[in-house]
């Protein structure tokens, strides 16, 4: 006995190999991860230099000239030079544990608040994923489209929602139109896409327009045609919910602060040191220098995640996922039987 259409569409032939493999996935979670967050091969290595690559670029200013100053501390205390030194090396221990408290309180809230904006990031996109395949969906579904030339413009639409999906990306990244999107619409349109000042808007106001057009052919009815703008406001909804991320950065005054608390900290930290590790400092001085300009950049980098660093949230690989399921929904439509 056959099995029907729809149940031959679902068989998961490969299951018993992916079981075989799941033991390797496991055991190389790392480099699993990585290729599922951003779609690369990478070994571990790799991913570790990768990943603190960016971060250290931005830092190694600091950390050269904070280690320079231990050294110099050193070269003070080893040689007797201390000058001003010893009047306040008494207070020094009380000004770092002050420091300590100070610092940590503000690292510890500047970098909860990026990772909040990281996640609601990430959480908005996460919508888009689901707002695009129920519109794709939907229309695939409830427009009625007889004729050759309704059931191109029913595709042409299709291909908007994942175009929908790219110029939101570029317009998160501040990037112009590109050839991403030739392939998504009409020379005429993606023409005078370039030309406009807010892409995703654009594109989301042509699906309007075929939703409004598809009513006034009695392609849908009025209660069909409201859903389906539902999930047209959806989409710009969390268009704007990604442009408010974007345009809403951390406080600069705040950013200025916390920084000079930390050169402060990081101009006293090695007097009160130097007394019991000498030449220790400045390797002591490199540590710390990387460990707290780190942390302070590292939510810098998350503060806006729509990026291209490797910290920020994986867009291509979303959109790409994205593409591919729409792009099965309208080959399903495609060949589906009249």
């Amino acid at each position: 006995m056959s099995l029907p259409p729809y149940l031959k569409r679902h068989k998961r032939p490969r299951i018993q190999e992916n079981s075989a493999n799941h033991h390797n996935h496991s055991s190389s979670s790392w480099e699993q991860k990585f290729r599922e967050h951003t779609g690369k091969n990478h070994n571990r290595l790799q991913i570790v230099l990768l990943l603190q690559g960016s971060v250290v670029r931005s830092i190694i200013p600091w950390v050269i000239v904070f280690t320079g100053y231990g050294f110099f501390i050193s070269w003070l205390e080893h040689y007797g030079k201390h000058l001003p030194l010893p009047h306040i090396t008494g207070a020094v221990p009380n000004l770092i544990l002050s420091f300590n408290l100070i610092l940590s309180l503000l690292l510890i809230f500047r970098t909860n608040a990026a990772n909040d904006r990281y996640w609601e990031g990430r959480k908005l996109w996460g919508a888009l994923v689901n707002a695009v395949r129920n519109l794709a969906r939907n229309i695939s579904i409830i427009i009625e489209a007889e004729s050759e030339t309704e059931k191109l413009e029913k595709k042409i639409t299709q291909k908007l929602v994942i175009a929908f999906a790219m110029a939101m990306k570029l317009h998160l990244r501040q990037e112009i139109i590109n050839k991403e999107l030739a392939t998504l619409m009409s020379p005429s349109n993606y023409s005078k896409l370039k030309n406009t000042n807010h892409p995703p808007l654009e594109i989301a106001l042509w699906i309007g327009e075929y939703l409004q057009e598809s009513y006034h052919r009695n392609l849908v009815n009025v209660y069909q045609l409201n859903t389906l703008h539902q999930l047209v406001d959806e989409l710009v909804n969390i268009l704007g919910g990604c442009e408010r991320i974007l345009k809403t950065p951390t406080p600069l005054a705040y950013s200025i602060f916390l920084k000079q608390l930390l050169v402060i900290y990081c101009l006293v930290f090695p007097i009160g040191l130097v007394n019991s590790l000498n030449w220790w400092t400045a390797p002591i001085m490199t540590l710390l220098s990387l460990i707290l300009f780190g942390v302070d950049e590292i939510a810098s980098e998350l503060e806006n995640p729509f990026g291209h660093d490797p910290n920020d949230l994986p867009l291509d690989v979303i959109c790409n996922t994205i593409s591919g399921n729409i792009g099965d929904i309208i080959a399903t439509n495609v060949n589906s039987p009249n």
